[in-house]
C-alpha cells in the first residue's frame, strides 16, 4: 500500500501557496496605498513646518518607533498607565505560556529578556499540560452530557453541544464585550478573538492598550483566564478537525490504492492465456 504521505505534503504546499497569492491580492495594493499617503502626509508636514528639516522628521519618526517597539504608546501623555502594573503583566505572562505573543510589549531590560526565556522554557510545557487536562475534563463533560442524550447518533448530538456552546462562551459573545469595551466593530472584536484563541497572535489588536480610554484594572486579568479557557476549547476543535481530515484522507487514499489494485486484477482475469513456448 502506498502512503498518504505525499498527498497530505502536497495539499499542504499548496495551501501556503494559495494562501500566499490571495493575501498578496487582497493586501498588497492597499499596502501601497497607505505608504503613498504616508509619504504625502510627511511632505505636507514639511510644508507646514519649514523649520525642520527631512533629516530631522525622519529621526522623529524613528523616536515613534523604538517607543512603539517598547511598548511606549506615542498617543497620549505620561499619564498613560503603565503597561507593567499587575494586571498589564499578568496578561503578559498569560501571553508568553500560551505562546501568543502579539509583538507590542516585550522585555527591555537584559534581566527581563533572561528571565523570559527560562519563564516560557518552563511555562509553555506546563500550560500544554494544564489545558491538555482541561481538555481531558471537558471530554468527560460532554460524554456526561452524551449519556443524557438517549437517541440515535448521540455523537453527533454531543458534538453539536459541544461546538454551540463553545462557539457562543468563546467566539460569538467576547467580540460583544470587546466591542463595547474598546471601541472596535463586531467584525474587529470578532478577528481579534479568533487570532488570540488560535495563538496566531498578530498584535494588530490588543485589549486594554488604547490610552484614551479607562479600564477597570482586572480587565486584562480577566481577558487572561477567558484566553487559557477558550484555547482549551479551540484546541479541543482543531484536534477534532485533524483527526477527521486525516481519517478523510487515509480513506480516500486507502480507496483509490484499492481501486487500481481491483483494476489491475480484473484486466488480469479478463486477459486470455497467452500460450506458452517449451525450449527443450
Amino acid at each position: 500500500q502506498i502512503s498518504w504521505t505525499p498527498l497530505l505534503v502536497l495539499g499542504y504546499l499548496f495551501y501556503l501557496l494559495l494562501g500566499a497569492m490571495v493575501f498578496q491580492l487582497l493586501e498588497k495594493q492597499a499596502e501601497t496605498h497607505f505608504r503613498d499617503q504616508f509619504q504625502l502626509e510627511k511632505l505636507k508636514f514639511l510644508q507646514n513646518y519649514t523649520c525642520l528639516d527631512r533629516q530631522a522628521l525622519e529621526q522623529f519618526v524613528q523616536v515613534l518607533m523604538e517607543a512603539w517597539e517598547k511598548g511606549v504608546n506615542p498617543e497620549g501623555n505620561s499619564t498613560n498607565p503603565s503597561n507593567w502594573d499587575f494586571s498589564n503583566s499578568f496578561f503578559f505572562a498569560g501571553t508568553v505560556v500560551t505562546t501568543i505573543g502579539y509583538g507590542n510589549l516585550s522585555p527591555s531590560t537584559v534581566a527581563g529578556q533572561i528571565f523570559c526565556v527560562f519563564y516560557a522554557l518552563f511555562g509553555v510545557p506546563l500550560n500544554l499540560a494544564f489545558l491538555n487536562q482541561l481538555g481531558k475534563g471537558l471530554n468527560a463533560h460532554l460524554l456526561t452530557l452524551g449519556r443524557w442524550v438517549q437517541k440515535p447518533g448521540r455523537a453527533q448530538v454531543q458534538l453539536a453541544i459541544f461546538l454551540t456552546t463553545g462557539t457562543l462562551l468563546f467566539l460569538v459573545f467576547p467580540p460583544l464585550v470587546f466591542s463595547y469595551v474598546e471601541g472596535w466593530s463586531y467584525g474587529e472584536g470578532f478577528y481579534f478573538t479568533f487570532i488570540t484563541l488560535s495563538t496566531i497572535g498578530f498584535g494588530d489588536y490588543v485589549v486594554g492598550t488604547n490610552p484614551n480610554k479607562h479600564y477597570i484594572p482586572v480587565y486584562r486579568s480577566l481577558t487572561a483566564i477567558w484566553i487559557v479557557f477558550g484555547l482549551a476549547w479551540l484546541a479541543l476543535v482543531f484536534n477534532v478537525g485533524a483527526d477527521l481530515m486525516e481519517r478523510y484522507l487515509q480513506l480516500k487514499w486507502h480507496k483509490s490504492d484499492l481501486s487500481l489494485a481491483e483494476g489491475a486484477t480484473t484486466k488480469l482475469e479478463d486477459e486470455p492465456e497467452q500460450p506458452r513456448i517449451h525450449i527443450p
